[in-house]
């Protein structure tokens, strides 16, 4: 896990009352974090998904999981560091509604 998928973790999904998968296979895709009673994917993106190439892939995958009815919730790393609460509260409200 990366620094921001470590704090993510360690400091408030692991702590959820729902089952968190970590890097969850779902057909050919490794994702970072699955909640699979919500049917919630969270992906952490680092510099690498603002890319053309990141960009891509990130539609391709994102439309996949779509297909199998999953939610795909995307945070820049940025938004880990500086916007922790804000993050977490978003989550939150996905998992909750």
């Amino acid at each position: 896990m990366t620094k921001e998928e470590r704090h993510l973790w360690y400091d408030f999904l692991k702590s959820l009352k729902v089952n968190v998968k970590r890097q969850k296979v779902i057909g050919p895709y490794i994702v970072d974090f699955y909640i699979p009673s919500k049917k919630i994917v969270i992906e952490l993106d680092g510099s690498q998904h603002f890319e053309k190439d990141g960009r891509e892939e990130d539609i391709e995958r994102d439309n996949y999981l779509k297909s199998l009815g999953i939610t795909v919730l995307r945070y820049p790393n940025n938004d880990i560091n500086l916007r922790f609460e804000a993050v977490c509260e978003d989550i939150w409200n996905h998992i909750v509604n």
